[in-house]
């Protein structure tokens, strides 16, 4: 890790060697896991890995004021679904418009979508349109493969509300998926 890192407009923020340790190994300690949590929404390996390293470019400057940064890895979580989804959006829009731009009179047939990706994009849709809480939860527990007590720790939540969030999604998912078929 550098001894500063740039965050434009010529702002530096320095970290003291004991807290730079620190972060250096909290980032060793998590980087698998927000490459996961990022993976787990954006479906490609390397725009995963860029999300978790943008992740740790913000958590760098935040390190020193974060209250609890025995919290570090939620937090991490947290941030990086966060942005994984702006990139998961953003990708989504800029594809719509390429499309567009292409050949806009174009409508894409059955042909051009294989069963398989046009199931895994409902079930994308539908998870995404889940409110935060709900889709974050969805994701660690039933895609990541965490446990309700990891959920909980992770997200720093009592295990009943993930459970209550749990139930909450897969009823949204339910209701949603079945209007799909």
């Amino acid at each position: 890790m550098h001894e500063s890192a740039g965050l434009g407009f010529g702002t530096l923020v320095t970290l003291d060697a004991p807290l730079e340790r620190e972060f250096e190994q909290r980032v060793r300690d998590s980087s698998a896991l927000a490459v996961r949590v990022a993976y787990g929404v954006l479906r490609q390996r390397l725009d995963a890995e860029d999300v978790a390293q943008e992740a740790f470019a913000k958590a760098y400057p935040r390190f020193a004021r974060l209250r609890g940064r025995d919290e570090f890895r939620a937090w991490l979580v947290r941030t990086t679904w966060r942005l994984a989804i702006d990139r998961w959006r953003a990708d989504r829009r800029r594809s719509a418009r390429e499309l567009k731009t292409s050949n806009p009179t174009a409508v894409p047939s059955a042909e051009d979508v294989a069963v398989g990706n046009e199931r895994a994009e409902r079930l994308w849709q539908a998870i995404d349109a889940l409110p935060e809480k709900l889709r974050l939860v969805i994701v660690l527990f039933a895609i990541e493969g965490h446990d309700v007590a990891e959920v909980a720790r992770l997200l720093d939540v009592p295990e009943g509300t993930v459970k209550s969030r749990l139930f909450l999604a897969r009823k949204g998912l339910a209701r949603s998926l079945q209007c799909l078929a």
